[in-house]
C-alpha cells in the first residue's frame, strides 16, 4: 500500500506516492527525475548514490525515503548547473577528474560535505573523506587535485 512522502529536494518541496521502505535513491531517480545519484552496489559500499541530508553526506541506496522527511536533501543537481557549475564541479572539470563518470556524483557530494565542514583540508583529510568512494578508472589523483584546488582558492565549494 503506497503512502505519500513529503520531501524537500534541492530547495523544492515534493509530494511523492511510494511504497513504505522505498529507498531514497529510487525516489530521486524514478519519481523526481534526478540522475546525479547513481545505483552502484546497493549496499552503501561504493558511494555512487551519495546525497546530502541536512548537509551530511549519506548513501541514498540504503536510506528509506521516510527517513528523509523533514530534512533537506541535496543532490548533485542542487550544487550547480551545466551553465553555472559550483566551484567544486568546475574544479573537477578543470582537472579532468572524470573518466567514465560513474563515481563522480559520490566523489563530488562527499568532497562538498567535507569542504563545508573543513574549507582547508589536508591531502590526508581529503583521502580519508573519500575512502568509502570507489573509482574503477583510477582518477583518484585528479579528484584529489580538484578538491585541493577549491581548498586553496578559499571559495565555498
Amino acid at each position: 500500500m503506497s503512502k505519500t512522502v513529503h520531501l524537500k529536494v534541492n530547495g523544492r518541496s515534493h509530494d511523492v506516492s511510494v511504497e513504505p521502505g522505498t529507498r531514497l535513491l529510487y525516489v530521486l531517480r524514478d519519481n523526481l527525475g534526478l540522475h546525479g545519484p547513481k545505483f552502484g552496489c546497493g549496499l552503501s559500499q561504493c558511494g555512487s548514490c551519495t546525497v546530502h541530508l541536512d548537509g551530511e553526506a549519506v548513501r541514498s541506496c540504503i536510506l528509506p525515503v521516510e527517513a528523509a522527511e523533514g530534512h533537506a536533501v541535496t543532490t548533485l543537481e542542487g550544487l550547480g548547473t551545466v551553465d553555472r557549475p559550483s566551484p567544486l564541479q568546475q574544479a573537477f572539470i578543470d582537472e579532468q577528474a572524470v573518466q567514465c563518470g560513474y563515481c563522480i556524483n559520490g566523489m563530488i557530494m562527499t568532497a562538498d560535505a567535507l569542504l563545508k565542514k573543513n574549507p582547508h583540508p589536508t591531502r590526508d583529510e581529503i583521502k580519508q573523506a573519500l575512502d568509502g568512494n570507489l573509482c574503477r578508472c583510477g582518477t583518484h589523483m585528479r579528484i584529489v587535485r580538484a578538491i585541493e584546488r577549491v581548498a586553496k582558492a578559499g571559495v565555498p565549494a
